[in-house]
């Protein structure tokens, strides 16, 4: 049996997996962009998001 959709807890989707549809796969990526998750760590400081954005590209 897989595990069931981790928001609401019923069956996954095949076609949505992890999730059982459209409606879940968004209330998570809802819950990323709204900080309602979180990685461990310390917050970036600005000078290093700067420094990712500004780095040339490797040929």
């Amino acid at each position: 049996m897989s595990k069931p959709c981790p928001i609401c807890k019923k069956p996954r989707s095949e076609e949505h997996a992890p999730f059982c549809s459209t409606r879940c796969r968004d209330r998570d990526l809802a819950q990323w962009f709204g900080d309602g998750y979180a990685v461990p760590g310390r917050p970036a400081l600005p000078e290093e998001i700067a420094a990712e954005v500004v780095k040339p590209q490797e040929d």
